[in-house]
């Protein structure tokens, strides 16, 4: 995830990764791709993995606030798109949530820090 490097709210994790194996594949449909991501995607990244053809997604911790593959939504495999996405959920669903509780509190720590310093 690099949304805050950037200062882009689109540079989600899944995005930049969508983007690279396109880019490798030299074709925008991945048909023959899987997707391995810590956190279930946002309705941005899902939507990504459906327009590019994505054959699998796999992710470890469901996403209560914004999940798209399940959560809140299940946009990876709505019957009335064009392409589904299989999908499976909770791999490793202890150790993906510990490694962003650590993530997030970093990522709090560091905006804190930032507000002292700006005053």
């Amino acid at each position: 995830n690099q949304v805050e490097l950037l200062n882009d709210p689109t540079a989600h994790a899944e995005i930049i990764a969508l983007g690279a194996a396109a880019t490798a594949m030299q074709s925008w449909r991945l048909c023959d791709c899987d997707l391995y991501v810590s956190l279930e995607p946002c309705p941005m990244c899902a939507g990504a993995a459906v327009q590019a053809r994505l054959r699998r997604l796999v992710f470890g911790a469901s996403n209560p606030e914004a999940g798209a593959c399940g959560s809140l939504w299940n946009i990876v495999q709505d019957q009335r798109l064009e392409h589904q996405v299989e999908l499976r959920s909770g791999v490793l669903r202890t150790e993906c949530e510990r490694i962003l509780r650590s993530f997030f509190g970093k990522l709090r720590q560091a905006k804190k820090k930032e507000r002292c310093l700006s005053g």
